[in-house]
């Protein structure tokens, strides 16, 4: 599913997920997509991982779209799972490589805290069932909740993965589990020592807009105010939060795929904003290097 508008728009999704993580298309498909809905760019921002990046740059390079190398960093602060954006990132470093597969390693650790105590509550999955749900990732690929969701699915626990997320796998859910992660302001170091922009994801989702402030005021460079998950409202408030603080306001979809017959979070193309944005990121990555 993609939002069909003008390229001459110049336009900009800079939050799409492929099967290097949890997202349901190939990187290349994400890039397809992006061109069919007319974009200028489009980010590759899966969890954890960089996976994806060369061949949706090369895919760009065929098509003409603009492909911004990304990456989505799980944190937690205050009991609050924060998701921190890097963009422009080296993802050849060898100490970034690394503390991504420290996240991979933690995120694997969870998964399977996460079975463990869903066979507690009677309703065992095999982790075969959610590799299954997982098939088509990319090399190297992340298993996320989503694929544990698709497993409870196929299994017939719950209708649907959003089901699966409000009474099993989201914060506060009966079977979500915590495993230490970096602070946020760990992250956003991590990404600038990486040569790259680090960016607040989704703030509307935490509920917790002094600590989104607090991380702004400590170096991170943007705030993702256009979200799919955001109403007009958020959008509003965390665009001046952003014009405040002087940071970068961004946007993204936050694409995975089409599950249970729509686009989770939302459609491709759905969340956009001006393609000088990209620009305005690649600069500030600039001043980490």
């Amino acid at each position: 599913m993609v939002v069909k508008t003008a390229v001459s728009a110049g336009r900009a999704d800079l939050h799409t997920h492929t099967t290097a993580s949890d997202g349901q298309g190939a990187p290349a498909v994400n890039v397809r997509l992006a061109r069919e809905a007319g974009l200028a760019a489009v980010a590759i921002t899966d969890h954890d991982t960089t996976a994806g990046i060369e061949e949706a740059l090369a895919e760009g390079a065929r098509l003409g779209v603009r492909v911004v190398p990304g990456v989505e960093l799980s944190t937690m602060q205050d009991g609050v799972e924060i998701h921190v954006l890097g963009y422009f990132v080296d993802w050849r470093d060898e100490r970034w490589r690394e503390r991504l597969r420290a996240q991979r390693n933690a995120r694997a650790r969870r998964n399977a805290m996460m079975l463990e105590r869903l066979a507690e509550l009677g309703l065992p999955v095999d982790r075969e069932e959610v590799e299954r749900a997982a098939d088509g990732r990319a090399s190297g690929g992340v298993i996320g909740r989503l694929h544990i969701a698709a497993a409870l699915v196929a299994r017939g626990y719950v209708s649907s993965v959003a089901e699966a997320f409000e009474r099993y796998l989201g914060n506060g859910g009966a079977a979500y589990v915590r495993v230490p992660r970096p602070t946020p302001r760990e992250a956003v170091d991590w990404i600038h020592e990486a040569g790259g922009a680090a960016v607040i994801a989704h703030p509307g989702l935490y509920g917790r807009d002094d600590l989104v402030e607090a991380l702004l005021r400590a170096g991170a460079d943007g705030i993702e105010a256009y979200h799919s998950d955001h109403g007009p409202d958020d959008e509003a408030r965390y665009a001046d939060m952003a014009a405040r603080l002087g940071v970068i306001a961004t946007g993204g979809s936050d694409y995975h795929g089409e599950r249970d017959g729509k686009a989770f979070h939302g459609p491709l193309g759905g969340r956009t904003v001006d393609a000088s944005v990209v620009d305005l990121l690649e600069a500030a990555s600039r001043k980490h290097r």
